[in-house]
C-alpha cells in the first residue's frame, strides 16, 4: 500500500505536524513501510492464541500504598533533603507559566 502525496499531508494535519516537501517525502516513506507491515500482520492465524499486555512476563511488585505518621525527628530529616522550603513546606518548580 503506497500512500499518495495528499494522503500524507492529510496525516501531518492531523498530526499538526508542519512538514516540509523533504519530510512529507520521509515520512510518508516510512509509514507507508508500517502499514505494509501491519497489512503482513493481519495475515498471521491467530486463533487460539491468548492476548496478551506485555511480552516479559514481568508483575507488579510494589506494595500497596498504606498511609504511616511520620514522628518529627523523620519530617525533619524529609524536610532537610529538599532543595527549597517555604514554610516547612516544600517548595517546587512551577509547572505551567
Amino acid at each position: 500500500m503506497q500512500l499518495s502525496k495528499s494522503q500524507i499531508k492529510h496525516i501531518a494535519k492531523l498530526a499538526r505536524l508542519d512538514l516540509s516537501d523533504r519530510e512529507l517525502k520521509t515520512y510518508g516513506n516510512q509509514l507507508t513501510d508500517i502499514l505494509n507491515f501491519v497489512e503482513k500482520l493481519q495475515q498471521v492465524n491467530t486463533v487460539g492464541v491468548e492476548p496478551m499486555a506485555h511480552t516479559t512476563g514481568a508483575e507488579n511488585i510494589f506494595r500497596e500504598d498504606e498511609p504511616t505518621n511520620w514522628d518529627e525527628q523523620e519530617v525533619n530529616n524529609a524536610l532537610n533533603q529538599a532543595p527549597e522550603l517555604e514554610d516547612r513546606e516544600i517548595k517546587v518548580k512551577r509547572v505551567f507559566q
